[in-house]
């Protein structure tokens, strides 16, 4: 197995993570789901299909953006954002929804549903769903419908039936465990639309399938717009579905050094965070063996981030699996440093990113200075920040 691939062994594992640890009633159904996977794949017709939508639903190629004023300001290397947030509806997410969408069709499920966190997902998958003509139903913390008010009511509008979750820390995690109740009690007719590198094989892999088109055409870019590769890649983890899409353009360039950025929350010893893969150790959740936040005795520990998309206690077992090997390096970055960065890409070109890669934005700028003049340091932007434009005005104090 190459390293870009990163395929799942036949059994759904990244080396010793992945897997299928979920009830027996869901075993048919993503026994389908991977039958219908590798044949959608396999076939030119499907492939045709997905490169259109890719281009009229999407807007696909996205941008590779050069930051001249965020590079004069920082000094030493170029930095380059791959713009996910000029994607239609605003992020990478769409990327997968459209994906899943077109499988789903194909498999004859006439009803979607999916969970959100920073809401970005809902409105991706609302948006292919109201595309495809589909019923959907999204699942949601009820903290975060407060924290992003603005995606509950753009998932509204595009047709979707938002469903607040107010179990647990009313956060991402809950909104899956109810997404995953609601697909037990509804396989036969329903398809349950994953929104990142997360859950029981073959999720992971076919999320990082769909998003691997951010790599691929990033790599073609940076030759073609910079002569060369980059020298960094970075993007922000949480499930991580951005950032195995960007890496997997760059997984077998031995010269490209590959940065996760996790959210470090408030930075204090001892305080609530989200580095499921720098500070957590292996474990199950929803359905799939990786690095998660836990205690002593296993139990799942409540994530923080002032972003609600990195508001998770787990990671995607792939990157579990680069982190193990050494090919990727995971760090993290604070709230307050998200913050800073948003306002700094903000104000230097007029980009509003979201508060997720605003992370990776804050450690790409600390490599550029590393690295010197003459390199590249390639940040991806997974997503635009109009839904965050209210935390960071109650942060800053505007």
């Amino acid at each position: 197995m190459t390293m870009s691939a990163a395929g799942a062994e036949p059994i759904g594992r990244f080396g010793e993570y992945g897997g299928q640890f979920v009830p027996e009633s869901l075993m048919a159904a993503l026994a389908e789901l991977d039958r219908e996977r590798l044949s959608a794949f396999a076939d030119s017709t499907f492939l045709t299909e997905l490169d259109h939508l890719r281009r009229i639903v999407i807007g696909r190629p996205t941008p590779l953006y050069l930051a001249q004023r965020l590079t004069a300001e920082v000094g030493g290397a170029r930095i380059w954002l791959k713009r996910e947030d000029a994607a239609f509806t605003g992020a990478h997410k769409i990327n997968n929804t459209v994906g899943q969408l077109l499988l789903a069709q194909r498999m004859g499920k006439m009803r979607v549903i999916a969970e959100t966190g920073a809401g970005m997902h809902g409105v991706a998958t609302a948006a292919a769903a109201a595309y495809f003509g589909t019923p959907c139903e999204v699942y949601m913390g009820a903290e975060d419908t407060r924290r992003q008010s603005h995606n509950v009511a753009r998932m509204k509008m595009l047709g979707a039936q938002v469903h607040p979750v107010s179990t647990g820390t009313q956060t991402l995690k809950d909104a899956i465990n109810e997404a995953l109740r609601d697909w037990v009690a509804n396989v036969e007719s329903t398809h349950y639309v994953i929104g990142s590198v997360v859950g029981p094989h073959p999720f992971p892999q076919l999320v990082g399938d769909l998003q691997s088109v951010i790599g691929h055409e990033a790599r073609a870019q940076m030759l073609q717009q910079a002569g060369s590769l980059p020298d960094a890649v970075v993007a922000c983890v949480g499930g991580g579905s951005n950032a195995i899409g960007i890496f997997r353009g760059f997984l077998d360039d031995p010269g490209v050094a590959i940065y996760g950025v996790e959210a470090a929350g408030s930075g204090e010893a001892g305080a609530p965070h989200s580095a499921a893969v720098g500070l957590g150790r292996p474990g199950v959740l929803h359905g799939s063996r990786s690095y998660l936040l836990q205690d002593g005795d296993g139990q799942v520990l409540p994530a923080h981030s002032v972003a609600p998309g990195l508001d998770y206690p787990g990671v995607g077992p792939e990157h579990s699996m680069l982190k193990d090997s050494g090919r990727v390096a995971y760090l993290s970055a604070n709230d307050s440093e998200a913050v800073s960065a948003f306002q700094a890409l903000a104000s230097r070109e007029g980009i509003l990113p979201a508060l997720e890669p605003s992370h990776a934005v804050a450690r790409g700028m600390d490599l550029a200075r590393d690295l010197g003049e003459g390199a590249d340091v390639l940040v991806c932007l997974s997503g635009r920040g109009d839904k965050d434009v209210d935390i960071v005005a109650r942060e800053v104090g505007l």
